[in-house]
């Protein structure tokens, strides 16, 4: 390995829920496909926030210490032999979802549905609150000069987004309405701007969330605490509803009022997990308006059209970034990401370093 690369590293190592150590561990050694990076950001999101409070998401469990974190970006820092797309140097991306390459679903291209992918900060695997992780070369992206570490990091989220706008074929010209205006939700709102969405409606009960969403595109927002969605949904419809949905936020009455704003013929996308396993739909609504609904489970092919997008100016998703961490400080950033949703919008933590710390 290169001299200049340490043999240890720091690492934010959850032992239990809530109880996050920094803790001194091996670099990792990569394979001869393999990319060592050196972790410039990561940006906290929700499904980490989950692991940290519950120590669980459905069957995925947390039995022995972890690194949580899994929105990163970065320099490389070593390639392994067989390595011939990236240099010491490269400023790049990281998809945090390893797939085999080799089972049925990859094989057709969707990949995100892998069996035996390995995903980072899922359990057992580890992920990016440490100053360097190995991932395998085809799941590392170059980004251009123009883009920062932060908005890199934000390509991950951002691609959800992306998957759900091809999932429910969301077209040039398309109404569309957006349920949660979480970090995954506002990226969404990129997304649908990207893809040509003509008329963007979003609700939340956050108006900081809902002043982000105008910001990055969103042409009506409703805040749900004052409003009836539905309601407001048919008026800015002329009474049509809406050509598709997206529910990000998790939540069960959201997922219904997903649905309730859909126009006949319309389409639903589910990105949200709820925190109960089943939810009452309106079956008599889905069949008589023949409604298309889409599971969207993490992104495929994403990576590279995410970094065009953002590339090309379309939205100054940096307003996104409120709070910046050190790595020491990573149980204090998810615990202000956990109980400040009304103040920040995307925590970022920095394993090398915050820009422009002393």
């Amino acid at each position: 390995m290169n001299s200049s690369i340490p043999q240890t590293m720091q690492a934010a190592v959850m032992h239990s829920p809530r109880q996050i150590r920094i803790e001194t561990v091996p670099v990792p050694d990569i394979a001869p496909d393999e990319v060592l990076i050196k972790v410039m950001a990561v940006g906290i999101c929700g499904s980490d926030l989950h692991y940290y409070t519950h120590g669980r998401i459905g069957k995925y469990v947390v039995e022995k210490p972890i690194i949580l974190g899994h929105e990163c970006s970065g320099d490389v820092a070593a390639v392994g032999a067989d390595v011939t797309g990236f240099k010491v140097g490269d400023r790049v991306a990281v998809e945090p979802g390893v797939t085999c390459g080799r089972c049925e679903a990859c094989k057709e291209g969707r990949y995100n549905l892998c069996p035996d992918v390995q995903f980072l900060a899922t359990p057992p695997v580890d992920g990016a609150f440490v100053q360097y992780i190995k991932i395998r070369q085809d799941f590392v992206f170059r980004i251009p000069d123009s883009l920062s570490y932060e908005e890199a990091a934000l390509i991950e989220p951002f691609s959800v987004g992306i998957h759900a706008a091809a999932r429910s074929k969301l077209t040039p010209g398309s109404t569309i309405a957006i349920m949660g205006m979480g970090p995954v939700g506002l990226m969404a709102v990129v997304a649908a701007k990207a893809y040509g969405a003509a008329e963007i409606i979003v609700t939340d009960l956050e108006p900081l969330r809902l002043d982000a969403a105008k910001k990055l595109g969103a042409d009506h927002v409703i805040n749900v605490a004052e409003q009836d969605a539905l309601e407001e949904i048919q008026r800015l419809t002329g009474g049509k509803g809406v050509d598709v949905a997206w529910e990000t936020a998790g939540n069960s009455k959201a997922l219904q009022t997903a649905l309730g704003s859909l126009r006949r013929g319309g389409k639903l996308a589910v990105v949200g997990l709820p925190a109960q396993d089943e939810i009452p739909l309106n079956v008599p609504f889905i069949a008589d308006n023949e409604v298309d609904i889409y599971g969207i489970f993490r992104y495929a092919n994403t990576y590279p059209k995410g970094i065009r997008f953002l590339e090309s100016g379309i939205a100054d998703v940096m307003t996104l970034v409120t709070d910046r961490y050190s790595l020491q400080d990573t149980q204090e950033a998810m615990e202000r990401a956990l109980n400040h949703k009304s103040e920040c919008l995307k925590v970022v933590v920095y394993p090398n370093g915050v820009p422009g710390a002393e």
